[in-house]
């Protein structure tokens, strides 16, 4: 379980490619404290530590993660946003965050105002339903805030306001046009939709069931 409260950034000093698969050794300031097995967000998507020395630490990249996530774009000095796992008596900066990315968005375009950076990004609109005005985001393993969505054609477009102390301790600068990020939708969201829907996709995988057994029953007779 995280927060979306960035730690810090880390780089990836190397890559190990497999076909869908990876191994990514990424250096931090923490890498000493880590315990084999225990996990860390790597721009949003939670990667196990496999192996640790002073300076760095190895993840594993599944093929799962590999096909959801923008993991398979980086290379080598890349920088990425690093959370360790929350503590059971730590507080929640930001909201629940899995770390179990849904998908990935693409950056469009950032505009300066005051002291917010406001960034508008894409996503398939099969996942809109989960982003509401004021509700919250992961973007690459940062909790923020949606300030406004609209549809366009087959994708929801949507804002979040970034703050000065996220812009500068982050990876969201670096961003350019048209480049990948990875989403979380909000967990909370995404558990009432599976419970309000149960029952009716349950009733219908029956009654399907059903009909094709007399299908099959009508045909042998």
């Amino acid at each position: 379980m995280f927060t979306g409260i960035v730690e810090e950034t880390g780089i990836v000093k190397s890559i190990a490619k497999n076909t869908t698969s990876l191994i990514l050794k990424i250096s931090c300031s923490f890498a000493k404290e880590l315990v084999i097995g225990e996990s860390v967000a790597v721009n949003g998507a939670c990667l196990t530590v496999s192996k640790k020395t002073q300076e760095d630490f190895d993840a594993d990249v599944t093929p799962e993660t590999f096909r959801r996530t923008s993991l398979s774009l980086l290379s080598t000095e890349s920088i990425v946003n690093l959370e360790r796992a929350m503590k059971a008596d730590g507080r929640f900066g930001g909201h629940i965050v899995s770390g179990h990315v849904d998908t990935t968005a693409r950056f469009i375009s950032s505009t300066k105002e005051e002291n917010a950076v406001n960034i508008k990004l894409s996503v398939e609109s099969k996942f809109g339903r989960y982003i509401i005005e004021k509700g919250s985001v992961c973007l690459d393993g940062i909790s923020l805030t949606v300030s406004g969505v609209e549809t366009e054609g087959e994708k929801t477009l949507f804002t979040v306001a970034v703050i000065p102390h996220t812009w500068q301790n982050t990876n969201l600068c670096k961003k350019k046009s048209g480049q990948i990020l990875n989403i979380e939708c909000d967990l909370i969201g995404k558990y009432i939709e599976h419970l309000l829907t149960w029952d009716k996709n349950q009733k219908k995988d029956d009654e399907q069931n059903l009909q094709s057994f007399m299908t099959g029953f009508t045909s042998f007779h």
